[in-house]
């Protein structure tokens, strides 16, 4: 999906590593608590205020669990935050992409309980994972990336942007059966840019 410097195996920062490993170990628990009386989503994932089920703390657990019938929305999810966040914390450091990454992911979560109602929950690192994404385009804009089922390179400063355009018509004109956050996406996507501008302006001296 992507090619640039910075990421890769051979500089696995600790940040992404470690949250590669919490992901993946909830996944495989919610697969394994999924016939139970009570399964974890219950606790964990992100309800809706309207659903009597939502805890505050469902705005943080919600980053760490998907969809366990779709292992195609945590592979993405974790080989997205590997390629982009790799270069993050390497640029950043890991304290603050940590911090960064919370306050995306967070911002996600308020995000989609403001836009949408009703008794569904949301799950997912995809919010947080946006907001990296609009940060490496906002800071890394002419890395050249190669999109699935694009057989040329596109500048992150295109590609990226191009994809949250995609995620404005799916929350404005949803389609029947579409479960994608769109709202969640989106509100990542705002607070990363956000985010990056500002610690981009008040210090600079500390980019490079």
């Amino acid at each position: 999906m992507a090619n640039f410097g910075g990421g890769g195996l051979a500089n696995f920062p600790p940040v992404v590593k470690n949250l590669l490993i919490a992901n993946v170990i909830v996944f495989i628990a919610q697969k394994i608590f999924a016939n139970q009386a009570i399964p974890l989503e219950y606790y964990g994932a992100l309800w809706s205020i309207d659903s009597g089920n939502f805890k505050i703390w469902q705005l943080v657990t919600h980053m760490f669990m998907h969809d366990q019938n779709l292992f195609i929305h945590i592979l993405f999810n974790m080989l997205t935050l590997w390629m982009f966040g790799s270069s993050l914390e390497n640029f950043w450091g890991a304290k603050r992409f940590l911090q960064f990454y919370f306050i995306c992911g967070i911002a996600a979560g308020c995000a989609q309980l403001l836009m949408t109602t009703g008794t569904s929950y949301a799950v997912g690192a995809s919010g947080a994972v946006m907001g990296v994404m609009a940060a490496f385009a906002y800071l890394f804009p002419n890395t050249s990336l190669f999109m699935m089922f694009i057989p040329i390179p596109i500048k992150a400063k295109y590609a990226i942007p191009g994809l949250m355009l995609l995620d404005i018509f799916g929350a404005v004109s949803p389609r029947a059966g579409d479960n994608v956050a769109h709202w969640a996406h989106l509100g990542g996507a705002l607070a990363g840019f956000i985010l990056v501008l500002i610690w981009n302006k008040t210090n600079r001296k500390n980019f490079y």
